[in-house]
């Protein structure tokens, strides 16, 4: 049965430019596969614990010395492992929270990233395709007078890729502030464009991964 891991970290539930084009990606490869099931994080509604002492050292203890927090780190991220392990899809949703992403989106790599396993030589979920809708207020792509302040689609290519060996793909909506930042009015129009194009960026991905 193909499996979906759905991945939203906006803080916001409302009004979320990331949310709703990742879920129009969910929805597009339901469509695809009505029998699938969908893993689903919502890392703002429940976020997950930073990595601590226990869930570092835990690994490197005897099942039977361990302490229950140790036991109870270990069990976390061999849960977040599997969720990757089983997906054959995995579309994340990522605003960019001060030129980067959200903490919840980091404390998720730093679980899910288990070097021997999900991360190093031999990644168990390698080649695994992951969509990443990747929103911001502004523009930050090439050209732009901050395109050096870009560390959303620059950071999670490189940890998706390198320490996890997915096959990652970006869909970039910009200037999702314009509508209510009254600086950026001159860029509303151009909002609602990119908005639109992610929609159908999302969709069409979607569709092409079950092709």
């Amino acid at each position: 049965m193909p499996t979906l891991l759905h991945i939203d970290s906006s803080a916001l539930a409302d009004g979320s430019v990331s949310r709703e084009v990742s879920a129009v990606f969910r929805e597009a490869w339901l469509a695809q596969h009505p029998e699938g099931t969908v893993i689903y994080r919502d890392l703002a509604a429940d976020p997950l614990p930073h990595l601590d002492a226990a869930a570092v050292t835990a690994p490197f203890v005897p099942a039977g010395e361990r302490t229950p927090g140790q036991e109870a780190a270990l069990a976390l991220r061999e849960q977040l492992a599997a969720e990757l392990e089983q997906a054959d899809a995995v579309v994340i949703g990522t605003p960019m929270y001060n030129f980067t992403i959200p903490s919840t989106l980091k404390a998720w790599l730093d679980q899910v990233i288990v070097i021997g396993r999900t991360g190093g030589a031999e990644p168990s979920a390698a080649g695994t395709p992951v969509t990443v809708i990747a929103s911001r207020g502004g523009s930050y792509g090439p050209g732009s007078p901050r395109e050096g302040f870009e560390f959303v689609t620059t950071y999670l290519d490189k940890v998706l890729t390198g320490m996890l060996g997915l096959e990652v793909d970006f869909i970039v909506p910009e200037f999702t502030l314009a509508p209510v930042q009254p600086e950026l009015a001159a860029f509303v129009e151009h909002a609602r464009a990119s908005k639109a194009q992610a929609l159908q960026e999302a969709g069409r991905k979607a569709a092409a991964l079950v092709a």
